[in-house]
């Protein structure tokens, strides 16, 4: 779009089922700037918002029409990959991208710098034998670059594994299209509705999981049948897929640029499906990129700020401290009800859900008002009993 030629090596290939299928409203401008959000909302199902279960008896609701006031999308999608990502092949396509059907391989080159090997460019004939002048890592979690120049990743203190798949059988979510996140014994859980179908998974510690089976099939219908809400809306549930399992969460590059090159996605820097900030991050930075191709520098920072960002948000519900400004909330509600305690409990929660929406995840007051009200609130609820542990 920038009348710049670009060339995808890919080789195509695709897992049945890839993590990420919650979008965030913040994705909706992306998909509107690149001409796709028609085509999403085809394929995907619309998502008004998030719930958290916190046990049978409390839920912690999250609708995005709060976006609305500040002229930003009050929905999302929960997309079906990789049906979805082929959207971005389609659009590209259309706008003179050219594909090399391959996987590429790099060679380091003096001064922190990678190049396409031979055998590579020999993929890409109209490049005549010439290396680019920029290189992209988009390979996610691949982490190509940082692997081949030796880039150390911040891993994160989380040693979590998810296992999931989809399934028919499930209660529809309420209202439709809502994603539900749950707490479990030794993680959590999430039902993301999908057209004709859902998405269940738990994110569970890899030592907690390995006493609940020895594959993935047995330790995810395990995890199900062992929580009574997964449970009691699965009954009847038929599993559609093979089961798959992602690990290494939480990994951060220590650098994500260099001179010719930069990582855009998950190869810069993963934080955790918990709240769904996966595809948000991926297509924003590759947005940034294409803004700051003359400024790398520039580019890193922000990049680091929003993941910066994301991890400090998504670490107050790991730790129980979101959950418990809820439920103090909730008690303060009810022994002094009336217009304040209204207005206060709309306040709240319009703040987190645009904070999670990706609108305001690095808004300083937004950070700052979790951290000032998250002390009282642990006067009137523990914060480490409601902790995902």
């Amino acid at each position: 779009m920038k009348g710049i030629d670009v060339t995808v090596f890919d080789d195509g290939r695709r897992p049945e089922l890839i993590v990420g299928e919650s979008l965030i409203p913040a994705v909706v401008p992306v998909l509107r700037k690149l001409g796709l959000e028609e085509r999403a909302a085809a394929i995907c199902k619309r998502k008004p918002g998030v719930t958290f279960v916190m046990n049978a008896d409390e839920k912690m609701e999250f609708d995005f029409q709060s976006n609305a006031s500040m002229g930003m999308p009050a929905y999302a999608y929960n997309a079906p990959r990789p049906e979805f990502d082929r959207l971005f092949d389609a659009r590209a396509n259309e706008l003179g991208v050219r594909f090399a059907r391959t996987r590429a391989k790099i060679e380091r080159t003096d001064g922190g710098g990678v190049r396409l090997a031979v055998e590579t460019l020999e993929q890409a004939p109209w490049l005549k034998g010439a290396q680019p002048d920029f290189l992209v890592d988009a390979t996610g979690r691949s982490r190509f670059f940082a692997h081949a120049l030796e880039i150390p990743a911040e891993v994160g203190p989380r040693k979590d594994v998810a296992h999931f798949a989809h399934f028919e059988g499930f209660a529809d979510n309420q209202p439709p299209g809502q994603v539900m996140i749950g707490r479990l014994a030794n993680g959590w859980s999430w039902r993301i509705p999908l057209p004709s179908r859902m998405s269940v998974g738990v994110v569970i510690n890899k030592d907690a999981a390995a006493q609940l089976g020895e594959t993935p099939e047995e330790r995810l219908e395990a995890a199900i049948a062992r929580d009574p809400v997964l449970a009691a809306t699965g009954p009847n549930r038929r599993r559609l897929t093979g089961v798959f399992t992602y690990t290494n969460y939480q990994l951060v590059s220590s650098r994500g640029h260099g001179p010719g090159w930069a990582m855009v996605g998950d190869a810069f820097g993963f934080v955790d499906p918990m709240l769904s900030p996966g595809v948000y991050l991926a297509l924003h930075s590759a947005e940034m990129l294409a803004e700051n191709l003359d400024n790398l520098e520039a580019y890193s920072h922000e990049m680091r700020k929003l993941l910066r960002a994301w991890m400090g948000l998504i670490q107050y519900f790991y730790d129980g401290r979101i959950f418990a400004m809820y439920q103090s909330g909730m008690k303060f509600k009810r022994k002094f009800p009336g217009k304040i305690t209204d207005a206060l409990h709309m306040f709240f929660n319009d703040k987190v859900c645009r904070m999670a929406s990706g609108v305001t995840i690095t808004s300083g007051f937004g950070h700052g008002m979790l951290e000032f009200m998250s002390r009282p609130a642990g006067w009137l609820t523990n914060p480490a009993t409601l902790a995902i542990r």
